[in-house]
């Protein structure tokens, strides 16, 4: 594997935390909704968004 340059690495770190803090918030706003398709729009989002930051997480 080639080296990844500290920009790279700084622009990793960023969009991985991105990603946790878009977990964080939508696994809450799942947890708060009342109607059945609005949990399950905040869960598929923060399911989404832990796939990505580990599919990130690989290039570490």
């Amino acid at each position: 594997m080639s080296e990844i340059s500290i920009l790279d690495l700084q622009n990793l770190r960023h969009l991985i935390g991105g990603y946790s803090t878009t977990h964080c918030k939508m696994t809450e706003y799942a947890s708060q909704a009342q109607d059945p398709e609005i949990k399950k729009l905040f869960q598929d989002a923060a399911n989404s968004a832990m796939q990505n930051k580990q599919e990130l997480m690989k290039f570490l």
